[in-house]
């Protein structure tokens, strides 16, 4: 293996190994997630769940007339017409308008399903404490657009600062193949530290310098009810839609200690709207502002991080 190959560049060699087993065993839950960085959960959401909020938001984008009128909505399969439309440029990485991305915010279901018991569960065994559920949710409805980039590989870290302990949940509303764009992780990167990074196209527009490292990527195919978590030092990308006119959905949720430090933009709502807005017509008054909470510790963004101008090591 040529050692100096941007490992960016590299197509994932091995397939996620299923940790549910592991629950039942905290210890060796704990071990794997400090070898790899992250660990794949098979069916840990009831897919009737992810279904009926993928139901949801398909609803949305069909009234706004970005489906095809010949396919079962449940499908997902874009009006390529009206999606090139879209001005990709003015989507926070998300892959809609500002306003079709309010609507998504608005659903109750999409901020209660972060909090799903299964979820949490998994996050108190690895924290060995109640988890923290950051406010700041995050939905991609990723398009088949012809200027949509894949996200670059990238720490999560970067973006969310606060405890280093803060995880990623991450899983695809709705079965998704290998073909239509999962994410991938790169297993070890973790134990790097924060890497640095370029400019680079595609969600969050900065992307982990790789060059000469020798890890290897894992990926697989995503059902319904799959989820992948990883700790935000853990470098991960998006791999491409090679689906044609298919549509992905998927979840960016965080999680961590409470009593550890947080960054206040986790608090914060994401897409630019206000806690108002994305409140103003929801039942459930235990979801509103659970966040807003005294016992918190706030953080200072550290202005350290190093953003090259190229691409060279």
């Amino acid at each position: 293996m040529n050692m100096k190959m941007d490992n960016a560049m590299k197509q994932p060699s091995k397939d996620f190994e299923d940790s549910t087993a592991l629950l039942k065993h905290p210890g060796a839950l704990h071990d794997k997630a400090d070898q790899d960085g992250y660990l794949f959960f098979r069916g840990l959401l009831s897919n009737e769940r992810v279904f009926r909020l993928r139901k949801q938001i398909l609803h949305i984008l069909e009234r706004r007339g970005l489906l095809s009128c010949d396919t079962d909505i449940m499908d997902g399969v874009a009006d390529p017409e009206n999606v090139s439309q879209l001005v990709v440029q003015g989507t926070y990485g998300v892959g809609v308008s500002t306003e079709i991305y309010l609507e998504v915010q608005q659903l109750e279901e999409f901020h209660a399903i972060a909090q799903d018991p299964e979820l949490l569960n998994v996050f108190k065994i690895l924290f060995g404490s109640e988890p923290f559920p950051h406010p700041r949710n995050i939905c991609r409805l990723i398009m088949p657009h012809p200027s949509m980039i894949p996200t670059p590989p990238h720490q999560d870290f970067l973006y969310i600062q606060g405890s280093s302990s803060t995880w990623t949940c991450w899983f695809p509303l709705g079965d998704c193949p290998r073909e239509l764009g999962g994410l991938a992780m790169l297993e070890g990167s973790h134990k790097l530290g924060l890497l640095n990074v370029t400019g680079s196209s595609g969600a969050g527009g900065l992307e982990s310098l790789l060059c000469g490292l020798n890890l290897e990527w894992a990926y697989g195919d995503y059902l319904a009810g799959d989820v992948v978590m990883f700790k935000s030092h853990t470098v991960h990308k998006a791999m491409p839609n090679q689906m044609g006119n298919k549509i992905r959905l998927s979840c960016d949720f965080r999680y961590q200690p409470e009593d550890q430090v947080i960054d206040r933009s986790s608090l914060k709502a994401h897409g630019g709207f206000t806690w108002e807005e994305i409140y103003k017509d929801w039942k459930n008054e235990d979801l509103k502002y659970y966040w807003d909470k005294d016992t918190l510790t706030f953080s200072d963004w550290d202005k350290s991080i190093h953003i090259h101008t190229d691409k060279i090591c």
